[in-house]
C-alpha cells in the first residue's frame, strides 16, 4: 500500500496518470470525486463512453439544483484535464476491474493516495478483465441510426448506411423530431393510430413519424401528407409505394382546404412557412386533435405589421426586431393554443441550428376551460398590444 504524504503536485500527477492507465486498459469501472471545492457540486463520476467510434473520458457533474451536465475529455488531453480536475475535490476513489485506490486531500493541503502503486502494478499485468465500454447515452437516444430503407430512398444515406455530409442536419432534426414524439407517446391512443403531416414538403419526416409507428412500434398506422407542389407529391408517393408503406398516401393540395377522411390524432409540421404554421395549427385545433408538434420556419407577418410604440426601442434596430417578431409570433402561437384547452411548450429541435422551435401542445380541455379562457383574455390582449389595436373589452370564446 502506498501511503504518500505532500502538498506539491506530484499525487495529482500520479492519479491522473493512474486513471488515464485504467481507461486505455479498459479497466475503469469508476472514479467517484466527492467533497468539491465548488459547494454548487455534489459529487463527479467519470467513466468512459464510446462517443462517435472513439473512447473518451465523460465527466459527469452532479449539482445541488438536480441537473446534470457532462464533459468529455479526449485521452490524448486527459492528464492535464484530470490534474485541473482532481485539483478541485478533496476525495476521489478510483474503482477498477483490476482494483482500486483512494485518493484524500486533507484541509491544510497535504495529500495521500491508498493503494496507488499496487493499483499500477495490477493494472500493467496481462490478463485484466475489462469493462464493457458503453455508447453515449444522447446516441442511445437515437429512434433512426442511418440504415433504415427510407432513408437511402430519400438521399439521407448511403448503402451502408452512413449519412451523408451534406444531410447531417437534416437527419438531427428528424431524429430529434420523433424522439419528441416518443416522448409524447403516451397521450397518444395505443395500437392504432391516424395522423396528418401538413405542408410536409420532401416528407422526410413523414416517413420518419410513419416508420416509427408502424416498423418500431408496429401500430396500424393511417398517416396523410399534405402539400401544394404536385411533382413532390408524386415522387413521395412512389417511394412510399416502394417501401411497401400501405398506410402512407400524400395528397396533392391546399392544407386550408383539406378535409381528413378520418380526424387525426397526432399533427406533426416541420419547417411550414411564415403563415403556413398557423393554418396547420388551425386545421389542427378544427379536428380537436390530441397531439401537436410544429416547427415554425420563416416569420415575417408580425415583422410586417408590428405598430407598438413602447417596442420602438426594439424596432429600430432591423435585426433584433426580427428577432423578438419570431419569439413573439410563436409565443403567441402557443397561447392559442392554450386558449383551445392545449398544454403547450417551446422546445429546442436541435442545438444550435436555424429553425429550432418545437410547438408542443397537448388537448387537456375544452375551450369553455377557466383555463383557456384566461388564456384567450391573454392571448388577444398581447394581440392588440403588438398591432397597436384597441384592447378589448369584453372577450368570448371564438
Amino acid at each position: 500500500m502506498n501511503n504518500n504524504s505532500t502538498s506539491n503536485p506530484v499525487n495529482t500527477e500520479k492519479l491522473a496518470s493512474l486513471i488515464l492507465l485504467a481507461a486505455e486498459k479498459q479497466s475503469l469501472k469508476k472514479a467517484v470525486f466527492s467533497k468539491p471545492a465548488d459547494k454548487t457540486i455534489v459529487r463527479m463520476v467519470m467513466t468512459v463512453r464510446n462517443i462517435s467510434s472513439k473512447n473518451l473520458l465523460q465527466a459527469e457533474y452532479f449539482h445541488t439544483d438536480n441537473k446534470a451536465k457532462h464533459k468529455n475529455i479526449s485521452f490524448e488531453d486527459a492528464e492535464i484535464e484530470l490534474s485541473k480536475i482532481i485539483s478541485g475535490f478533496s476525495q476521489i476513489n478510483l474503482i477498477c476491474t483490476a482494483g482500486s485506490c483512494e485518493y484524500k486531500l486533507s484541509k491544510s493541503g497535504s495529500s495521500v493516495i491508498i493503494g496507488e502503486s499496487k493499483l499500477r502494478r495490477a493494472l500493467l499485468a496481462d490478463g485484466i478483465d475489462k469493462v464493457s465500454i458503453q455508447k453515449n447515452n444522447i446516441e442511445k437516444k437515437h429512434v433512426l441510426d442511418g440504415s433504415e430503407p427510407f432513408l437511402k430512398l430519400l438521399g439521407i444515406s448511403d448503402e451502408n448506411g452512413r449519412i451523408y455530409d451534406k444531410k447531417q442536419l437534416k437527419f438531427r432534426q428528424i431524429n430529434r423530431f420523433v424522439e419528441m414524439i416518443r416522448d409524447i407517446e403516451g397521450e397518444l391512443p395505443k395500437g392504432e393510430i391516424s395522423i396528418c403531416d401538413l405542408c410536409c414538403g420532401k416528407s422526410y419526416l413523414s416517413f420518419a413519424v410513419y416508420h416509427y409507428f408502424a416498423n418500431v412500434l408496429n401500430y396500424k398506422v393511417t398517416m396523410v401528407g399534405v402539400d401544394l407542389k404536385s411533382d413532390v407529391i408524386e415522387y413521395c408517393s412512389e417511394v412510399a409505394e416502394k417501401l411497401g408503406f400501405d398506410g402512407l398516401r400524400f395528397v396533392c393540395g391546399n392544407v386550408l382546404d383539406f378535409q381528413a377522411e378520418v380526424l387525426p390524432d397526432l399533427v406533426v409540421s416541420l419547417h411550414a412557412c411564415d403563415t403556413a404554421t398557423d393554418i396547420v395549427l388551425d386545421k389542427a385545433i378544427e379536428w380537436n386533435t390530441k397531439v401537436i408538434l410544429a416547427t415554425p420556419c420563416c416569420h415575417h407577418e408580425l415583422n410586417h405589421t408590428l405598430n407598438c410604440g413602447k417596442l420602438s426601442f426594439i424596432a429600430e434596430h432591423s435585426m433584433l426586431k426580427q428577432k423578438f417578431c419570431d419569439a413573439a409570433t410563436d409565443a403567441l402561437r402557443l397561447k392559442r393554443l392554450q386558449s383551445r384547452g392545449y398544454r403547450t411548450a417551446a422546445l429546442e429541435l436541435v442545438e444550435s441550428a436555424p429553425k429550432n422551435i418545437m410547438l408542443r401542445a397537448v388537448k387537456t380541455s375544452s375551450a369553455d376551460s377557466p383555463s383557456a379562457k384566461r388564456a384567450k383574455e391573454e392571448y388577444e390582449l398581447a394581440k392588440a398590444f403588438l398591432l397597436g389595436a384597441d384592447i378589448p373589452t369584453s372577450r368570448g370564446n371564438e
